[in-house]
């Protein structure tokens, strides 16, 4: 383990078992001064969101896309410290914290007992979001996370994830997706943040007025198991209390290839997170690239990731 991964660990260790004893509006100003620093520094994270807002909101002057980018790391502390005291909060606290919209697309979906896909992109807090699901709704699901480096890092976000109700399968190793699809097939639900392609053999969609890869395991677990595919965007406002929509189902195509079918929905699947983050864009915490055109590093851009 190198002392980068050694100094990680530490930290975030730190985070759960201190964060969470902290009243919450101490936790709040905290949040708000850890960001407002790490803003005012501008490293390769803080330059990338700026450079990720800019595409969101072509017209913006440099001083909004600054406006922004503050805003965006407040809210990115503020999903920090709330996942950090979130295995502290009551049963009450997280049901008191997050009022999605367009519920019924969900509560209607679990009924159905057809299983039910939930795709979200990284907005506000979807842990949050999560144990609000396996709470108020008494609903357990599935989740995949990316493998983290330290093995001691990753082990901690799995811990912390199964503390609040959700089975949590590894990205890598080949079987999550035959497990995700068994769990559908039974009714289940599963979750996936979904707009940045880890694998690098994603769908090419049209976002912001440019390209990407999104993941295919949405579109492709919905056609292989008959499952609702449903878009989910969140974002914050003044209160302490996390707001969400449920979109519209995503349908499947009626004819064409497998391929092309998830072409189709994976685009739809696109659309949809784009007129949640168009709307509040400085909750999304998108620090690392996207956009294929940002893929090749560019010498003059100190390279933010």
């Amino acid at each position: 383990m190198s002392a980068q991964e050694r100094l990680a660990d530490a930290l975030y260790g730190l985070g759960w078992s201190t964060v969470k004893k902290l009243p919450e509006p101490v936790a709040v100003r905290l949040g708000r001064t850890v960001a407002d620093l790490a803003w005012k520094r501008r490293g390769k994270g803080v330059r990338r969101l700026e450079a990720n807002y800019a595409r969101v909101v072509p017209d913006a002057s440099p001083e909004r896309l600054a406006e922004l980018s503050r805003a965006g790391m407040r809210s990115y502390l503020r999903y920090w410290m709330e996942s950090f005291r979130l295995p502290a909060w009551s049963a009450a606290r997280v049901r008191a914290g997050f009022a999605p919209k367009g519920l019924h697309h969900l509560t209607d979906g679990i009924a159905s007992g057809r299983g039910v896909v939930l795709a979200l992109p990284h907005m506000a807090n979807w842990d949050l979001a999560g144990a609000w699901v396996t709470t108020e709704l008494k609903t357990p699901f599935t989740t995949v996370a990316e493998r983290l480096k330290p093995e001691t890092l990753y082990d901690r976000f799995v811990a912390y994830r199964e503390g609040l109700g959700m089975e949590v399968l590894p990205h890598t190793g080949g079987s999550a997706f035959g497990t995700l699809a068994r769990r559908l097939r039974e009714g289940g639900l599963v979750c996936l943040v979904a707009e940045r392609d880890l694998s690098a053999s994603g769908v090419e969609v049209d976002f912001f007025r440019d390209r990407t890869r999104m993941p295919a395991g949405p579109a492709l677990l919905a056609q292989q198991t008959g499952a609702l595919l449903l878009p989910v965007t969140l974002w914050y406002d003044d209160s302490p209390v996390m707001q969400g929509r449920v979109h519209p189902p995503i349908e499947t195509p009626g004819s064409g290839t497998r391929a092309e079918k998830t072409s189709v929905m994976t685009q739809a699947l696109a659309d949809a997170f784009a007129t949640g983050i168009a709307d509040h864009p400085e909750d999304w915490h998108m620090l690392q690239r996207l956009w294929l055109a940002d893929l090749e590093p560019r010498p003059s851009d100190g390279d933010p990731a």
